[in-house]
C-alpha cells in the first residue's frame, strides 16, 4: 500500500482544535479539585485584633513588674562628697554598667516569659499578635525605665548631698546610660523566643486532599492512544512502512 494510493487520511481533529487525548486540556467533566482544606479555628482579622491589643496592653503593663525588680537587683553607686563637689566613691567601680547589665537581663528573661505565654494562649496567632507582642514589650521596656528611676533615688544629687552631710556615702540615682539597648532587648527576646516556638511547636498547614480527583490521573494511568497505537506501530515502521510493517 502506497501513500498515494489515496487510502491515507488526515487526522479528522482541526489543527486549531485540541485533540482528544491532549494533556494540557480542561479535565474531564466528571473530575473536580479538591478546594483548599481551611481550619476552622483559625482566627479572622477583627479577632487577631482585638487578641493583640489585648496581649500589647497585658504584656506593657508587666514593665512595672519589670521596673520594680530592676529597682531591687540592680548595683547601687556610692557617691560622697566634700564642701565642693560631689565625687564617686570607687573612681573605678562598675556599679554603673552593672545597673545597665541588670536591666538588660531581666528584660530578656521578661521577654521570654511573656513570649512563651503567648504562644501558649494564642498558639493560632498571626502576625498581628507577634506585632503587638514586640510593641508591648517596647513599651514594657519604656515603663520599667521610668518606673525605676521614679522609685529610686532622687535625681537631686546636690540636695541629697546636702542631706546626707560631708564626706557621708549616699546613693546615685538610678539610670541607663545605653537606653536603647536596654529598652529593645524585651521586644527582640521576645519576638525570637516566639518565632522558634512556632518553628518546633507551631500547627502545620493541612495538606489538601486529592483523593477524590480523577481526572488527569485516570488520563495518565490509562492506555496508550494515538497513531502509534495501532497495528503497524513498531520496531520497524517507517513513513514508507505499510501496514505488516513492509516498505511500500
Amino acid at each position: 500500500m502506497a501513500w498515494h494510493d489515496g487510502t491515507v487520511t488526515a487526522p479528522l481533529t482541526p489543527p486549531h482544535q485540541p485533540g482528544p487525548h491532549d494533556p494540557w486540556q480542561a479535565p474531564p467533566s466528571g473530575s473536580h479539585l479538591a478546594p483548599p482544606v481551611g481550619d476552622p479555628d483559625d482566627p479572622d482579622t477583627a479577632t487577631e485584633l482585638r487578641q493583640a491589643a489585648v496581649v500589647l496592653v497585658l504584656v506593657a503593663l508587666a514593665g512595672v513588674a519589670l521596673g520594680l525588680l530592676w529597682l531591687w537587683l540592680a548595683p547601687r553607686v556610692p557617691l560622697i562628697s566634700d564642701d565642693t563637689a560631689v565625687f564617686l566613691e570607687n573612681s573605678e567601680g562598675e556599679e554603673a554598667i552593672g545597673a545597665d547589665g541588670t536591666f538588660v537581663l531581666l528584660a530578656i528573661g521578661f521577654g521570654a516569659l511573656s513570649a512563651a505565654a503567648v504562644f501558649w494562649r494564642l498558639r493560632r496567632g498571626g502576625v498581628f499578635v507577634v506585632v503587638g507582642l514586640a510593641l508591648g514589650g517596647l513599651l514594657a521596656s519604656l515603663l520599667a525605665w521610668r518606673v525605676g528611676i521614679w522609685l529610686g533615688p532622687s535625681s537631686d544629687v546636690v540636695g541629697r548631698a546636702r542631706e546626707a552631710g560631708q564626706g557621708v556615702t549616699f546613693d546615685a540615682p538610678l539610670e541607663l546610660h545605653a537606653v536603647w539597648a536596654a529598652v529593645l532587648a524585651w521586644p527582640f527576646a521576645a519576638m525570637g523566643i516566639h518565632l522558634l516556638l512556632t518553628a518546633a511547636f507551631g500547627p502545620r498547614d493541612v495538606e489538601p486532599d486529592w483523593s477524590g480527583y480523577s481526572g488527569y490521573g485516570e488520563y495518565y494511568g490509562g492506555p496508550v492512544q494515538g497513531p502509534l497505537a495501532g497495528p503497524s506501530a513498531g520496531p520497524g515502521a517507517g513513513p514508507g512502512a505499510g501496514p505488516g510493517g513492509g516498505a511500500a
